[in-house]
């Protein structure tokens, strides 16, 4: 097993509906989670904000 290079501290909290607020160290800005288009639909939830949803950070990391 190689050498850790790096570990994740995030702290996550659920805002409102389906927005989560997540801290990462580091950073000074959090990031917003949520639900958008064809998930808020699939959901069947209409939230107050639209954010990025995990699944689209997913993918946006496997493409880099």
């Amino acid at each position: 097993m190689g050498e850790i290079v790096h570990t994740s501290r995030i702290r996550i909290v659920r805002e409102n509906g389906p927005t989560r607020r997540a801290m990462i160290e580091g950073f000074d800005e959090p990031v917003y989670y949520g639900v958008h288009g064809g998930i808020k639909r699939f959901y069947k939830v209409e939230p107050e904000k639209e954010h990025a949803a995990t699944l689209d950070h997913i993918v946006a990391a496997t493409a880099a």
